[in-house]
């Protein structure tokens, strides 16, 4: 299979009204926000978007939604994330109707695996849908790690295309793309904002970057000042982005992307429950790193 994910793919939250209900008004105008800004793709469903908390409808619609106002300029990513290969078909075939391009597969959470049965829920998977699948890895939410020997035996399958690497282990990253560099049908893509400038360098495609949804030009700039060869642009952006990422520790992960996004005047609404709102001091903390990179006025 041919399909390369490239350049800078948003996993994008999932915008919500005053009453906590998913709001494509919101979404429509991120999306505008996001496009404007060059983004490459969008992943409706991950981590960032709070996938656990809707329902499948809420996945058809960003789908259809991303696709509308992308207008062909954007490629779009779906989750398919689950504990059973069975659930997380479910997803893959909701997302193969609604239109989309490719699926991102998080491993499973709450049951912990031998990489044998790693391998066979991915092959699962891969065997149940024709769409492009890129393996998520983020231990330090799921606490399942893809060993990079099981990324380069999973590479093999004609569908699965690429790793989201969000485990932050640079040697993880480079063990990742040694093991699977004599291919040219499976990629690596970097899932941790703060070594995107690491990741090219290495080798990678492109990254899947949270922080994106509040400064996708910084990220952006990243990718194409780093594709254009201006190595010193790219690695200004890299520090800018990862100020940004470093300070959403200063909530539950993602609310600091929702704050964000709302205080240079984009509504995304509040994280679902039990994530909390940041308090006064945490969001005037934020306010600081916005100034700093450039978001807001000082």
């Amino acid at each position: 299979m041919t399909f390369v994910p490239r350049g800078i793919v948003l996993p994008v939250v999932t915008p919500t009204d005053e009453h906590g209900n998913f709001s494509e008004n919101n979404y429509r105008s991120l999306l505008r926000y996001w496009i404007a800004n060059g983004v490459h793709g969008v992943f409706p469903f991950g981590t960032t978007g709070e996938f656990y908390a809707f329902g499948d409808d809420v996945l058809r619609r960003m789908i259809e939604i991303s696709l509308e106002e992308g207008e062909g300029k954007l490629t779009v990513y779906a989750g398919a994330n689950h504990i059973t290969p069975g659930g997380a078909l479910k997803l893959a075939r909701l997302a193969e109707n609604a239109g989309a391009h490719a699926l991102s597969v998080l491993t499973p959470m709450f049951v912990s695996q031998t990489q044998d049965e790693v391998y066979h829920y991915y092959k699962t998977i891969a065997e149940g849908t024709p769409l492009p699948i890129i393996i998520y890895d983020n231990k330090a939410k799921t606490n399942v790690h893809v060993m990079p020997e099981t990324v380069a035996r999973l590479a093999e399958l004609p569908n699965i295309v690429a790793l989201k690497d969000s485990t932050g282990d640079m040697t993880n990253t480079e063990e990742c793309i040694r093991l699977t560099r004599h291919r040219n049908d499976f990629h690596v893509v970097m899932g941790r904002d703060t070594t995107i400038y690491a990741g090219l360098h290495y080798g990678c495609t492109g990254a899947i970057t949270s922080c994106g949804n509040v400064a996708p030009r910084i990220a952006v700039d990243i990718y194409e000042r780093y594709m254009k060869g201006d190595m010193k642009g790219a690695l200004e952006a890299q520090f800018l982005l990862s100020r940004l990422r470093i300070a959403t520790n200063l909530g539950t992960f993602p609310v600091v992307i929702k704050e964000g996004l709302r205080l240079i005047g984009h509504e995304a609404g509040d994280c679902q429950a039990p994530i909390l709102p940041l308090n006064d001091a945490q969001r005037d903390k934020l306010k600081i790193v916005l100034q700093e990179i450039g978001l807001m006025p000082a």
